[in-house]
């Protein structure tokens, strides 16, 4: 279970590398926009919301990599503690997502399915 735990909690922290960079250094690149549905005006007039968004994504994959660092090692329920903060809180962002847009349930189940995973086999891990 811990290494399943490990494998989606680290999938998810890529992942929200990966959104960091698209949202606070390439939100105005075509691709991006298209990633994100919208015109090179929505991005312009949303772009410092869109810079503040990314580092909340960053924060979020460093606290789980941190996480994951202390679990390999002898800090075991502090590493616990810090992947289902991290990935706790990627998975409620990707909820209130689609709980907000129903239309963007793609987009919210490839941010939320891998913390989802993390989260679960974290707690089976503890438990187990």
């Amino acid at each position: 279970m811990t290494v399943l735990a490990f494998v989606f909690a680290a999938l998810a922290a890529l992942l929200h590398v990966w959104i960091f960079v698209m949202e606070s250094l390439r939100w105005e690149h075509p691709r991006t926009r298209r990633t994100f549905q919208m015109s090179a005006t929505e991005a312009a007039a949303t772009r410092e919301m869109a810079f503040n968004q990314g580092f909340y994504n960053l924060f979020l994959a460093v606290m789980a990599l941190v996480g994951l660092v202390l679990l390999a090692s002898d800090e075991t329920p502090v590493g616990r503690a810090l992947i289902l903060a991290g990935c706790g809180s990627m998975l409620g962002a990707a909820v209130v997502l689609v709980a907000r847009s129903p239309e963007r349930l793609r987009a919210g189940l490839a941010q939320g399915t891998a913390p989802f995973l993390a989260v679960v086999f974290v707690v089976l891990a503890a438990v187990v």
